[in-house]
């Protein structure tokens, strides 16, 4: 879809680069999820270092996503 993430970077201090399918680029601050649930274990940065992309959505190993929809909400664009 053209909302998907084609392209992540982890960044410093819990931020991830995104570009979006559309060609919209952004920064987008992880922090604020830090404290919630399975989303506890990205404080480990080279477990946050993981990040891939998966059906368009930033994923962790252990299956922590963040759906496109919320990146384009709140992220930064650039």
């Amino acid at each position: 879809m053209y909302w998907d993430v084609k392209v992540s970077k982890p960044l410093p201090d819990y931020k991830v680069f995104v570009e979006i399918e559309d060609g919209r680029k952004g920064i987008f601050d992880v922090k604020p999820y830090l404290q919630h649930g399975l989303f506890k274990k990205l404080k480990d940065v080279n477990y946050f270092n993981k990040v891939y992309i998966l059906f368009g959505a930033l994923t962790w190993p252990d299956e922590q996503d963040i759906a496109p929809e919320t990146l384009l909400d709140e992220m930064e664009f650039i």
